[in-house]
């Protein structure tokens, strides 16, 4: 006898829910029901379908190969009706569960703080994990609801949307410029009269190109500088603390400079830019917790680009 409609809806919340959260025990908490509750739903599910939907272990839960193909497809069922429901009831009681965000070094900074703390005010039921990551990987198989990411775009079957485009600058602490002098051309920092500070690409290993760009002249100088960092906020700390002249992104410089804990060397050479990246792994059927997110960066790019953010 098949099983009723009722029923197997049922089975699949609880599916989504622990696909959501990570575990059964979360997954209790999230629909409010026992952890063996859970449990049973799950393997009258797999009953039913004849398969198993999860690897188990003490300590872990994971989709099995065909519990991830049976996840993408009904999972667009379901998203529909939770869109449903939010129209009726508003998007907050939808946007809720586990969202695991993939990030680059440099975005972490630029999420945290007051918005973040607004915007979790906002979803009191959006659980967020973030994992900062000096390359992409592989977003579907680990996991992955959205990433954020500076830089141009690789070809994947990813779903990449531009936030932004940031100047790159080039900055030194005003201990600095005391002890050894204010630059007046970008060309000076290849003479060795400077201390420079390299940060690592983390796709070619190398330290990142020193370039400067005004309008259509572009200078390119190799500093060969001393010490090579594969952390932003090493960077910035160092750079702060006197110890050489640094490139960053404006995103991170910006509030430095308004302090006057950097000064920007050379105003005139700022015209090399360096985008953010959003990345989907679809366009159809984007869960409300991810909308949600993406739309709150989105405002937070806005604000950037319009001078707005503080």
């Amino acid at each position: 006898m098949r099983p009723t409609g009722e029923n197997i809806s049922s089975g699949i919340g609880v599916f989504a829910a622990v696909v959501d959260t990570g575990s059964f025990t979360a997954a209790a908490d999230l629909i409010g029901i026992s952890p063996p509750g859970v449990s049973r739903a799950i393997a009258r599910l797999e009953q039913r379908l004849k398969i198993r939907l999860f690897n188990r272990t003490t300590r872990s839960v994971s989709l099995t190969e065909e519990g991830r193909r049976f996840y993408e497809r009904v999972m667009p069922h379901v998203i529909g009706m939770e869109a449903a429901a939010a129209m009726a009831s508003g998007d907050a009681a939808a946007v809720r569960g586990n969202l695991r965000i993939n990030l680059d070094p440099v975005t972490y900074g630029f999420l945290l703080g007051a918005p973040l703390s607004a915007f979790m005010d906002r979803y009191p039921a959006l659980s967020l994990e973030f994992f900062s990551r000096d390359q992409l990987g592989d977003m579907v198989s680990e996991g992955f609801d959205i990433a954020l990411r500076f830089g141009e775009p690789r070809s994947s079957g990813l779903v990449a949307r531009k936030l932004l485009d940031t100047a790159v600058v080039t900055v030194a602490s005003p201990a600095y410029l005391a002890r050894h002098g204010h630059p007046q051309d970008p060309r000076e920092l290849g003479k060795g009269r400077h201390k420079c500070l390299e940060f690592r690409d983390p796709v070619s290993g190398k330290p990142f190109q020193w370039e400067f760009h005004n309008k259509r002249r572009k200078q390119v100088v190799e500093t060969n500088g001393r010490l090579t960092v594969n952390d932003p906020d090493a960077l910035v700390h160092a750079c702060v603390s006197g110890t050489g002249i640094a490139q960053m992104l404006m995103l991170a410089a910006a509030p430095l400079i308004r302090e006057g804990r950097l000064v920007n060397l050379f105003p005139t050479w700022t015209d090399e830019r360096f985008p953010l990246y959003a990345y989907l792994p679809s366009r159809h059927y984007v869960p409300a917790k991810a909308r949600a997110f993406l739309d709150f960066v989105i405002a937070l790019s806005n604000d950037e680009a319009n001078g707005t953010r503080r």
